[in-house]
C-alpha cells in the first residue's frame, strides 16, 4: 500500500533526500550488528580483497530499505514503479542471499533476467533511441519487437556492471551517488518531476550509507546493494533518460553510468578472450589497474569520481545543448578511450596469484 504525501515538488524533492539520508545514516550501524550476527562477513581469503581484515557486509540491506520507505512516502505508483519495486525486491533478496552463502552465477543471472522481465512487463521499456549521428533533430529507432530483449539485456548489464565495480570501499557507492545526482539533474532538465523524486530518495540513501563505507570501510554494501543500486539505476534510466527523443537518449545513460559500463565490457571482452567464462571473478578491473599502477585505495577512489564526474556533466551538457551534442560525444569517447587503453593493457607492476 502505498502512503503518497501530497507536498508541493521543490519542498518534496528535498525532503525526499533528507528522509532517505536519515534514515540510511541511522539504519546502516544496525544492519551492521545484524550482518555481525548472521555471519554475513566479508573475509579476505585472495588477492582480489584491498582489505585484510573481516568486515561485515549487508549494507545494502540499508540503502534499499531506506530507498523503498521514502519511495513509497513520497512517490506516487503507478505500473512502472511497481515493476521496479517488485523487480528490485527480487534482486534484493537475492543480495542478501548471496552475501550470507555466496551463490554461483548461473542462479543469479537468471533471478536478475526475472526481474528485468517483470519490469518489461509493466510497461517499463526502451522503445526509442536517438541517432546521435543524423543531421536531423529529433531522429530515432524505433526498436519495435526488439524492445524487450534490449531492455532486459541493459538492466542485467547494469546491475551487474555496477557490482563489478564493488572493489574498493566508498568506490560503488559514490559512483552510484554521482550518477544518481547527474541523471537528476536532467531529471529535472527535461521536467521529468516524478523520476526526479525517485532519483533524490536513491541518492539520499547512497549518501547515508557513504560514510559508513569511506576508506577504511566499517561495513560493504555487499551485492545486496551493488546489485540493488545497477538495477535501481538502469530503471530511472529507462523511465527518464531514454525517453528523450529529441535530446540524445542513446548516448546519456551510457556517459553517466560510463565508468560501470566500461569496466564490465572491458571484463567481459577480457576474460572471453582468454577463454574464460565471463562471470569468473579476476583482479583485473579498473580499479585493480589503477591500484597496482602504484596509486593507494583513496586516490584510485577519487580518480574513478573524477571521472564519473567529467563523464556526468558531459552527459548534462548533451541534455541541455543539443548543437554541442557530435563535439562532446567527440571529446567523451577519446577520453573513455585513452583511460581504458592505458589502464587496461598497461602491465601491472605486482604479481598476484587468482582464485
Amino acid at each position: 500500500m502505498t502512503v503518497f504525501l501530497e507536498i508541493p515538488f521543490p519542498n518534496k524533492l528535498l525532503l525526499a533526500l533528507s528522509t532517505a539520508g536519515l534514515l540510511s545514516l541511522l539504519s546502516t550501524p544496525v544492519v551492521k550488528e545484524f550482518a555481525w550476527k548472521i555471519g554475513a562477513i566479508d573475509i579476505p581469503r585472495d588477492s582480489r580483497r584491498m582489505h585484510d581484515h573481516p568486515i561485515p557486509r549487508l549494507g545494502g540491506l540499508a540503502i534499499a530499505l531506506s530507498f523503498l520507505l521514502t519511495v513509497l512516502l513520497f512517490t506516487e505508483m503507478d505500473r512502472q514503479m511497481e515493476g521496479m519495486i517488485l523487480g528490485s525486491l527480487m534482486i534484493l533478496a537475492l543480495g542478501v542471499v548471496d552475501d550470507c552463502v555466496t551463490l554461483k552465477a548461473a542462479p543469479k543471472l537468471i533471478v536478475q533476467n526475472l526481474a528485468a522481465m517483470l519490469v518489461v512487463m509493466h510497461g517499463c521499456t526502451i522503445q526509442f533511441l536517438t541517432d546521435p549521428f543524423s543531421s536531423v533533430p529529433g531522429t530515432y529507432f524505433d526498436l519495435g519487437i526488439m524492445a524487450g530483449p534490449v531492455t532486459v539485456v541493459w538492466i542485467v548489464l547494469m546491475t551487474n556492471a555496477v557490482n563489478f565495480i564493488d572493489g574498493l570501499d566508498g568506490l560503488a557507492v559514490g559512483v552510484s551517488s554521482i550518477s544518481a545526482s547527474f541523471m537528476l539533474v536532467i531529471a529535472l532538465l527535461v521536467s521529468e518531476k516524478h523520476v526526479a523524486v525517485v532519483l533524490a530518495c536513491l541518492l539520499g540513501s547512497c549518501l547515508g550509507f557513504l560514510p559508513y563505507n569511506l576508506h577504511p570501510a566499517k561495513i560493504f554494501m555487499g551485492d545486496s546493494g551493488s546489485t540493488f543500486l545497477g538495477f535501481i539505476l538502469a530503471v530511472l534510466s529507462i523511465q527518464g533518460l531514454f525517453k528523450m527523443y529529441a535530446v540524445i537518449s542513446f548516448t546519456v545513460p551510457f556517459l553517466i553510468l560510463g565508468i560501470p559500463f566500461l569496466d564490465i565490457a572491458f571484463a567481459v571482452i577480457r576474460r572471453l578472450w582468454k577463454h574464460r567464462n565471463p562471470m569468473t571473478a579476476d583482479r583485473e578491473h579498473i580499479h585493480h589497474r589503477l591500484i597496482d599502477m602504484g596509486f593507494s585505495q583513496k586516490q584510485t577512489v577519487a580518480i574513478t569520481y573524477g571521472v564519473t564526474g567529467v563523464l556526468g556533466m558531459s552527459a548534462v551538457l548533451l541534455a541541455e545543448s543539443g548543437e554541442m551534442k557530435t563535439m562532446i560525444l567527440i571529446l567523451a569517447a577519446m577520453i573513455a578511450a585513452l583511460a581504458g587503453i592505458v589502464v587496461i593493457f598497461r602491465p601491472h607492476h605486482r604479481q598476484h596469484t587468482e582464485k
